[in-house]
């Protein structure tokens, strides 16, 4: 996406507002030959519906055959090409719970995991341990970790998941992640890439090694895996690129945190559908631009529970009609990524995508699934930052391009 035409382009005044609604994780695969996905199993009478009158497809968020992480994948569908602007997700978990975070600090996303007597990991996420008790072991953490010369901040984001923060002179944070990403295997070390890394890599490495005593005699979570160190970077900002007012709804402090990463605003977190749709209405006179997070669908497609995923999109589907009654410019119904139940986890296959506008070419297609996105006019495998410009031209806000 090339910033400087969209701005070169946009039109002053327009009021058109766009509603970018994310199911995490959407995409979908069957269980068994001849299945369908979660989401062509799911009763979405309002979806289909508006399927009828939309464009319908399959973005990705990266490139083919990449699998992406959360934030890449959101910074996508935001307009950033994820190649070009890369950040790990500490910075985006830092920002999520508002931590006030120094451009020279050095986040990293943990997860507090479960280890056998032998230090290999049987479970990476201690069994989903609610965030009550990780907040404890944060606060055990804080209190019991010494390393002289830096301040190290444990904070809880939510359930399992916490933010470390590193904080000193002459940190950088090109630095390996010790999450193997399967279980079997023990916590890798925290290793410097880069010279500039090697302070930062060797205090971290300290930090899990005192980790590792204070936790041993908890239980399930008796050991720690970091990923995503980032500092912060300076990027061009998202009100200012699209000249949108923006608003993040979401329930998950990660997400609030990547559109908070790009300049949105984005207000204590909500705690259930009903109550994003809820802000979503009070705020619908205040903003151009709504970014709308629904997060479960991800969790269940991790977890394998099928029948549970399919719950969690029929939900969407019957809050529906409230977005709708606001009479939105464009609504744009997709997933980041997908999160086949099948795999549980994240994967490279394109994720569905309903674009609705009254000056769309509606494809006529009468349901919104895998294989009905197949049939789509926006194509089988679109770049996710390209649904941005599109968006700003169906909310009338692009000027033409030349005499």
């Amino acid at each position: 996406m090339d910033f400087d035409l969209i701005q070169s382009l946009m039109k002053q005044n327009e009021t058109g507002k766009i509603v970018l609604l994310v199911m995490d994780g959407l995409g979908g695969l069957p269980m068994e030959e001849g299945g369908k996905t979660e989401l062509e199993a799911a009763h979405t009478p309002n979806m289909d519906a508006l399927a009828k009158k939309s464009m319908l497809g399959l973005h990705q968020g990266i490139r083919t055959g990449i699998t992406p992480g959360s934030g890449p994948a959101h910074l996508s569908l935001f307009g950033y090409d994820p190649l070009q602007y890369k950040v790990g997700r500490g910075v985006l978990s830092a920002l999520g719970i508002d931590f006030d975070l120094k451009r020279t600090d050095v986040a990293a996303r943990g997860n507090f995991c479960t280890v056998d007597e032998q230090g290999r990991i049987t479970d990476r996420r201690a069994g989903r341990i609610p965030t009550e008790v990780s907040e404890r072991l944060c606060d055990l953490l804080n209190e019991k970790v010494n390393i002289p010369e830096v301040e190290v901040f444990l904070r809880v984001v939510k359930e399992y998941r916490f933010l470390l923060v590193v904080r000193g002179e002459g940190l950088s944070a090109n630095i390996e992640e010790t999450d193997p990403q399967v279980i079997g295997e023990k916590p890798l070390p925290a290793k410097a890439v880069d010279k500039a890394s090697e302070k930062a890599a060797e205090i971290v490495q300290e930090f899990v090694r005192q980790a590792e005593v204070i936790l041993a005699d908890e239980s399930p979570a008796n050991m720690l895996l970091l990923r995503g160190f980032a500092q912060w970077p300076d990027w061009p900002m998202f009100p200012e690129v699209f000249d949108l007012k923006s608003i993040a709804i979401a329930m998950y402090p990660m997400y609030r945190g990547v559109a908070k990463l790009v300049g949105m605003d984005s207000p204590p977190a909500s705690h259930s559908y009903e109550e994003e749709i809820d802000l979503l209405e009070k705020e619908w006179g205040n903003y151009d631009f709504f970014f709308v997070h629904i997060k479960k669908t991800d969790s269940y497609g991790e977890d394998g529970n099928f029948e549970n995923k399919v719950g969690e999109i029929e939900k969407v589907d019957a809050l529906l009609p409230r977005i709708l009654a606001l009479d939105p410019s464009v609504l744009i119904i997709t997933g980041d990524h997908s999160t086949p139940c099948a795999m549980k986890y994240h994967s490279w296959h394109p994720v569905p995508v309903l674009f609705y506008s009254k000056l769309s070419r509606p494809d006529g297609i009468g349901s919104f699934g895998e294989r009905a996105c197949l049939k789509g006019g926006l194509g089988s495998r679109f770049p996710a930052y390209e649904l941005m410009p599109l968006a700003l031209a169906h909310a009338n806000r692009l000027e033409k391009f030349g005499a």
